[in-house]
Order: structure tokens, then sequence, then C-alpha cells
């Protein structure tokens, strides 16, 4: 199969050969030429017990990220909802307010109703001072 895998002269990087093509399916992503050689660096190099800590540390990193975006959906969900309900209130509340002004105009009417009336009563109050 695959050649040895070395380290480079630096030792920082891993040197082996890559393919062109990339893999389509998990299986194949797995037989893959760089994921052979990097199960073989593993093994020859005696790193097991660090590349676990590695790939543990990654899915704890993924699970609490993906429980964070969660709470955040869910937080804003209730956002949402608690604003949708102010504004229902809102709206309601803003209705009795626009009834209330036509009360005043029915008065403001009766009030003109009765300057009217004032002035007849001194006219006949005046008329029946003359006949005497």
């Amino acid at each position: 199969m695959a050649a040895k895998v070395t380290l480079s002269g630096d030792g920082a990087s891993i040197n082996f050969s890559t393919s062109e093509q990339a893999p389509t399916t998990l299986r194949k992503f797995r037989q893959s030429q760089e994921i052979e050689c990097l199960y073989r660096f593993i093994f020859e190099n005696e790193l097991q017990k660090e590349a676990l800590d590695i790939i543990e540390g990654l899915l704890i990193q993924r699970k609490t990220l993906k429980l964070e975006t969660k709470l955040q959906a869910k937080a804003q969900a209730k956002q949402e909802a608690v604003a949708a309900k102010m504004a229902k209130h809102a709206k309601t509340a803003k209705a009795p307010v626009a009834a209330k002004p036509p009360k005043p105009a029915k008065v403001a009417k009766a009030a003109k109703v009765a300057k009217v009336a004032k002035p007849s009563k001194p006219a006949k109050a005046a008329k029946k001072s003359k006949k005497k």
C-alpha cells in the first residue's frame, strides 16, 4: 500500500503523498491514502492516547457549540413571542383610547344648546316687565 510515513526535516509536519481526488463517501474517506497514512503515523509513533484526547476535545467542543446555538435559538424564539404579545396588547390598549374623543363632542353640543336657551329666557322676562 502506501510507503512509511515520515516526519519533515524540522519535525513540525508529516510527509506523505496526497491523492488528486477528494473522497465522496465516508467509507472512501476512511480508506483514502491521507487518512491511512495518518493512522499509520499515529500507530508507529505510539500517539494513540494523544490522538484520542484530541478527538474527544473536538467532540466536546462541537457538542457545546451545538447546545449554545440551540439555547440561543430558544431565547430568540421567546423574545419574539414576548414581542408579539406586547404588540397585540398595545393594539388592544389603543382601541379604547380612540373611542373616548366622541364623548366630549356630545358635551360641547349640549353646551351650545344651553347657550342658545339662555338668551330666550331674558327676552321673555323683558316682555313681562313691559306689560306691567
